[in-house]
C-alpha cells in the first residue's frame, strides 16, 4: 500500500508537469491579420505568421503574448505599426535560438527601409513634460506619468526590421519608440535592421536596457528626449556607408533635454555603458552620416568604457552652453572611452565655446582616462551576446 501511495504521488506530480508545460496559450486570434484595438489577452503563436495591418493598439489592462520564434511581418498596402498603450503589456520573451522577429511582408530582395512602422511602448512613468505628451508619428496616445516602477512587460531577443516611417514632418515612428516606460519593464537583447528613421527613441522614463543593436539606420541609433534617466549596457552601432537619412543628419547618439533646451526636470540624463558606436569611416560615404555624440540642447549625460569611432563628422560634440557646463561642473561624466573620428581632428568638438573651447574639452577629455585612436580604425569583434539570434543582411535581404 505504501508503495502503490508512492507511484500516486508521483504520477501526480509527472502529469501536473505535463499540463503546465502544454497549457494552451490565451485567446489565439482566430484570424492571423490584426488591426485595430485590442481591449483584452491575447497570444500570437509561432506556428503562423502574423500580420499587422495598419496601427493596432493593445488598450489599458490588456497583454499581447507572443511565443518565441514568432514572425510578424507588416501588410504591404496599409503598412502596420503595433502601439502599447499606458496600463498594457508586451510580452515579447523570445530565446538565442528562437528570436521573435517584426519584418516587412515583402520578399527577400525587395524590402525596403520604412516597409512599416515599428513598435510604440508607453508606460506611466516620469518625463520633464508640465502637461501630459502624446506620441509622435501620428498616434497621439498619452504617455508618463508618476510611477518610475511601471512595467510594460518584456521585450527580449527580438529583431525589427526595415520599420520607421514619417507620418508628419519631424513626427516618425522609430524602429522602437518608448514614451515614459518604467524600470519594471524588461528591454533586452534587441536588434534593429535598416531602421528608417531612429533605431532606438526614449521619450522619459528610466527604463534600462542592454544588449541591444542598431545595425544600418537612417537617422540617430540612440535618441534620448524629454527627461529619460534610465541605463543602457552594451549598446552597439553599426552604419552602413551607402544608407543615410535624406533628410536629417544621423547620428550614433543623439540627446536633448527637449526641443529647447529649457531646464524642466527631470533633466535627461542617459547613462551610457559599455556601447560600441561605430561609423562609415569611408570617404565615399553619404554626406548626411553625423557625428558619433550629438549631446545637444541642455542634457546631462554619463558615458563610460565606449567606443566611438569612425564617424565623418566628429567624435563628441556639446552644443549649447547648458550640456557644455554639465560636463565642466562634472554633472555630466565622460571617461574611460575610446574616440578617434574619420577627421581626428573632429575628435572632440564644442559649439559652446564661451564654456569650453573645442581644444579644453580635448584637455579635459584626456584627463578622464579617454583616448584618441589613429585615423585606420581597427576592426572590433562582434560582443559573444549577439550570437544566434541577430542578423546582418544587405539592404533589401
Amino acid at each position: 500500500m505504501k508503495k502503490l501511495t508512492i507511484l500516486l504521488f508521483l504520477a501526480i506530480g509527472l502529469f501536473g508537469c505535463i499540463k503546465d508545460e502544454i497549457e494552451p496559450p490565451i485567446n489565439v486570434p482566430f484570424s492571423t491579420t490584426l488591426n485595430g484595438t485590442y481591449n483584452e489577452t491575447i497570444t500570437l503563436t509561432s506556428d503562423k505568421v502574423w500580420i499587422l495591418k495598419g496601427y493596432v493598439y493593445i488598450t489599458n489592462g490588456a497583454k499581447l503574448i507572443i511565443q518565441p520564434g514568432t514572425k510578424i511581418v507588416s501588410d504591404i498596402a496599409e503598412k502596420g505599426a503595433l502601439v502599447i498603450e499606458r496600463g498594457a503589456q508586451i510580452i515579447a520573451d523570445g530565446t538565442a535560438s528562437k528570436p521573435i522577429v517584426f519584418t516587412s511582408g515583402k520578399p527577400d530582395g525587395e524590402k525596403t527601409p520604412g516597409d512599416w512602422g515599428g513598435i510604440v511602448i508607453l508606460g506611466r512613468a516620469k518625463t520633464n513634460r508640465t502637461s501630459e505628451p502624446t506620441i509622435e508619428g501620428g498616434i497621439g496616445r498619452p504617455y508618463g506619468g508618476t510611477n518610475d516602477d511601471d512595467n510594460s512587460g518584456i521585450l527580449r531577443y527580438v529583431r525589427i526590421e526595415y520599420a520607421g516611417i514619417a507620418a508628419l514632418p519631424n513626427s516618425e515612428i522609430n524602429a522602437l519608440t518608448l514614451g515614459g516606460v518604467g524600470s519594471g519593464t524588461i528591454i533586452e537583447n534587441v536588434q534593429t535592421i535598416y531602421a528608417n528613421d531612429d533605431a532606438f527613441e526614449f521619450f522619459g522614463g528610466n527604463v534600462n536596457a542592454k544588449n541591444l543593436y542598431a545595425y544600418a539606420t537612417a537617422d540617430d541609433d540612440y535618441d534620448f528626449d524629454f527627461g529619460y534617466t534610465g541605463t543602457i549596457t552594451n549598446g552597439v552601432a553599426k552604419r552602413d556607408p551607402q544608407f543615410v537619412d535624406n533628410g536629417d543628419a544621423g547620428n550614433g547618439v543623439e540627446c536633448d533635454n527637449d526641443g529647447t533646451g529649457s531646464p524642466a526636470q527631470p533633466y535627461t540624463h542617459p547613462k551610457l555603458y559599455n556601447m560600441i558606436l561605430v561609423g562609415p569611416n569611408n570617404a565615399s560615404s553619404l554626406s548626411n552620416h553625423n557625428l558619433g555624440l550629438r549631446f545637444r540642447r541642455g542634457t546631462q549625460f554619463t558615458m563610460k568604457n565606449s567606443v566611438i569611432w569612425g564617424w565623418m563628422k566628429g567624435g563628441l560634440s556639446l552644443e549649447s552652453n547648458e550640456t557644455a557646463g554639465f560636463v565642466k561642473d562634472g554633472v555630466s561624466v565622460f571617461e574611460n572611452n575610446s574616440v578617434g573620428t574619420f577627421n581626428p581632428t573632429l575628435n572632440f568638438i564644442s559649439k559652446a565655446t564661451t564654456i569650453l573651447t573645442s581644444e579644453q574639452l580635448k584637455t579635459f577629455a584626456l584627463s578622464k582616462n579617454n583616448k584618441e585612436i589613429d585615423v585606420v580604425i581597427p576592426e572590433l569583434d562582434k560582443p559573444v551576446w549577439v550570437n544566434g539570434w541577430t542578423r546582418f543582411p544587405t539592404k533589401g535581404n
